[in-house]
This record gives structure tokens, sequence and C-alpha cells, in this order.
């Protein structure tokens, strides 16, 4: 399965605009599906953010961590939306450096202003040093840019062997993954696997029980997805688990021997 197949249904979406609506979030390629999305959809969500007039923040942390030709479009550049629109950029997802803390916000000067206060008020100021890194980085990925020489171009391919790769032993081992088209995190359906997860005695959704239990049982760490959604919508993520595949080939490596093994005891 792709993240290209989880798509807004455009009839609910509209339904929850009304005359109180004042912003919307947006996150392309979205985690923890890896969802890059494309013109219609992005022409669709516009239509809606103009016809409520809508500011809109797009999260766009992972631009340039596309695979398989997906193209990353920004929201800003349909018409219309450049003037209601703030694009969030993360160089610690851009340079794999995400202990900087550094990024930035694209907009319009109105909406600029606006977000320098809170920054200001809210974090003071980022360090100088890690400002002039990825300045420096960004000068020179700009002088190679669409080159052999591109780190972006080079980092999607190698992504794109890591993502492949725990995908496959996935798949082996009786989950379905769904694999994305952008970012750094895959979701797995773990409903398939039949097997019994030992009751902890707590009233937590599946996939929280599930997590601990690999954890403990398998010394193996993941991320329980229904944690990213409200109370009233938790049972939505309880047969996923998000995993990381951005990660040190020795350590990506001991992840798929874990599984692997795992597997044969499944088959046992």
């Amino acid at each position: 399965m792709s993240s290209a197949q989880w798509i807004l249904d455009e009839k609910e979406f509209a339904s929850k605009f009304n005359e109180k609506t004042k912003l919307l979030i947006l996150n392309t390629p979205s985690n923890p599906v890896g969802k890059v999305f494309h013109q219609s959809e992005l022409e669709m969500i516009a239509a809606l953010c103009i016809k409520h007039d809508v500011l809109c923040i797009s999260d766009e942390v992972y631009e340039w961590l596309t695979y398989d030709g997906n193209k990353h479009l920004k929201i800003a550049t349909i018409p219309g939306m450049w003037e209601r629109t703030l694009t969030i950029g993360s160089a610690g997802k851009t340079f794999c450096a995400t202990g900087w803390k550094t990024g930035w916000t694209i907009g319009p000067a109105e909406l600029i202003t606006s977000a320098m206060v809170v920054h200001q008020n809210s974090v003071y100021h980022v360090p100088t040093v890690t400002q002039e890194a990825v300045a420096i980085a960004f000068e020179w990925e700009l002088q190679h840019l669409n080159t052999p020489k591109s780190y972006f171009q080079s980092l999607s391919l190698e992504i794109t062997r890591k993502r492949d790769a725990l995908a496959d032993v996935l798949l082996d081992l009786g989950m379905q993954p769904t694999v994305p088209e952008g970012g750094f995190f895959m979701l797995a359906d773990i409903s398939s696997l039949g097997i019994t997860i030992p009751d902890d005695g707590t009233d937590d959704p599946k996939d929280f029980k599930f997590v601990r239990w690999l954890i403990k049982e398998k010394r193996f760490a993941v991320i329980p997805p229904s944690a990213f959604y409200s109370f009233d919508h938790k049972h939505l993520g309880e047969k996923y688990i998000r995993l990381c595949f951005m990660k040190e080939d020795e350590t990506l490596e001991a992840a798929i021997k874990i599984l692997k093994e795992w597997k044969r005891t499944l088959n046992h």
C-alpha cells in the first residue's frame, strides 16, 4: 500500500469549515503517513481556505525528502494562497541535523511580522553558529542542485533504499506497511499479525499495549500512532505502529535482524 492511497474525503473535509474557522495547518509530505499532497489535492484545500478566508500554516519540513519521482509542491504557489500562507522549513530535517533546531518561515510581510513577534517572545533568537552553518550548507547545495553531487538528490536515493528494505521485511513478517512517498516514517498495519498481546492492566489503546510488549519482548522500539489522535478518534490509529527508517545502516540492519528472528519464531 502506498501513502498516495490515503486521501482526504473532500465532502467531509469541507464540512469542517465554518464561520469560526480561522487557521488550517497542513503537513506535506506528512508525518506519520508520508503522503505527498499533489496539485489537485492542494487546489481543493486552497479553494476552501480562500472561500472561508482562512490562513494556512504549511509544515513542509520534509520537502526535499520525496521518493519514486514524487515532487513536493508548495501550497503557497496556488493562486490566492501566497497572501494567506506561512510555509515552515527545517534545517534539521533538510540536512539531517535534527539537534540544531534551526528552521525558517516564508510568507508575506504582514504574516511574517506577526510570526517574528511570536518567535521572539518564545525562544528569543536562534544561535548564530547554527544559522551560519545552515547558510553554508544551502550555498553549497545551490551550486550543485540537480547534479550528481546534489546532497538532496543523493539523500533521497539513499533513504529510498532504507525505506524499501524495511517495507520488505515488514511484509515478510505479515504486517501491511504503508510505503511513504516522502518523509522519515512508515506506518505498518499490525492487525494481520494474528498474535495475542497479554493484558497489561491498563486502559490504553491497543497500539500502546503492543508497543510496550514489543519493547519488552523483542527490544524493538516504535511509536503508537494513536498518540497523534484526539481522544474521540484514537481508535483510528490503534491497528498501526510507526517506524523510522532514517537510521544508520548498522541500526537499520539490527532492526531488520530482530524482525526476521521474530518471523522465525512465528513459524514454529
